[in-house]
């Protein structure tokens, strides 16, 4: 990667968007991500919290809007899932896993989709910290 994108300021938390030229990196990791998943147009927009003909502004390229915090923060967490199930799997629970009805805690045999678009950001945090634990990390 030639260079990082920074989205938080040095003192925490997470901060809107409003460069194009960053939006249109973090559309694209979502949508990447949705599009490997195999998630629909409507759970898609409803994931990312956006109207599914916002969702659709931002597939065709068109989008011309900014990310304000809570989209920036869904994106991370978007992008964090999307790498660590890379990380932990080999093989199609990859990209599978988000769809796939699930035992482990908080899921309750429920898709994590599911539930990330039920909870919203606190679901997709606690979902995230699930992928990292059975990384052996936090």
């Amino acid at each position: 990667m030639p260079h990082v994108l920074s989205f938080a300021p040095p003192h925490g938390g997470v901060r809107p968007v409003a460069d194009r030229e960053k939006i249109a990196v973090l559309v694209k990791a979502v949508l990447r991500a949705a599009e490997a998943w195999k998630l629909t147009n409507d759970e898609a927009a409803a994931l990312f919290d956006v109207a599914p003909a916002t969702w659709g502004r931002m597939k065709a390229g068109t989008f011309k809007g900014n990310l304000d915090r809570d989209k920036v923060m869904r994106a991370s967490l978007i992008l964090g899932i999307y790498k660590g199930l890379r990380l932990l799997f080999n093989g199609p629970l990859t990209y599978g896993w988000p769809k796939l009805g699930n035992q482990g805690p908080g899921f309750n045999g429920r898709a994590p989709i599911e539930v990330m678009i039920e909870g919203g950001i606190p679901a997709m945090m606690e979902t995230r910290k699930h992928i990292d634990a059975l990384r052996g990390g936090a």
